[in-house]
């Protein structure tokens, strides 16, 4: 494989956690009693992953694609821009190899959900889920994550070109 077929990508986002919100983390909805703070459903998951996918493909980044003044995605739910960035014709002839996430939330606990949150972003990226990683972390009470005044992800992906629009030589 050509180096040229390869591509890595980096993203992390940031919310405010606020009352009254639902809490959608990597397009599943998680049963708490506050939610993230965001033009859109503030899905810190899948924003992260979307800036790791246009990183990679030097694309930019999610307030680019989807700028909080644009009244067209107040309220919109984060998995319909993923739909609208994975079918863009930037992102033609390439294809998600795997994907590692990180939560950063001191809480509610993840583990009951991460197996579902995998499942969704291997729909959402097309991806098989063993190529899928879900972890969470606390920050040990410290800062904006650990007083539960926010919650942020990190996410690093592999992309390659798909096999009929790979670079030979």
């Amino acid at each position: 494989m050509n180096v040229d077929d390869l591509r890595i990508g980096s993203g992390w986002d940031v919310h405010r956690i606020v009352p009254e919100r639902a809490l959608v983390l990597g397009g599943v909805t998680i049963p708490w009693d506050r939610g993230l703070l965001g033009h859109s459903d503030a899905d810190v998951v899948l924003h992260a992953v979307l800036d790791a996918i246009l990183g990679a493909l030097a694309l930019g980044d999610i307030g680019q694609w989807f700028p909080d003044t644009d009244p067209a995605f107040k309220g919109i739910a984060s998995s319909k821009l993923v739909e609208q960035v994975m079918r863009s014709p930037q992102l033609a002839g390439w294809t998600v190899v795997n994907l590692d996430v990180t939560l950063l939330a001191q809480a509610p606990k993840i583990a009951p959900w991460r197996e579902p949150i995998r499942a969704s972003l291997a729909t959402l990226f097309d991806v098989p889920v063993d190529r899928v990683s879900v972890k969470a972390t606390t920050t040990e009470r410290l800062g904006l994550v650990g007083r539960e005044e926010g919650m942020a992800a990190q996410a690093v992906v592999l992309m390659t070109r798909k096999a009929a629009d790979r670079v030979t030589g």
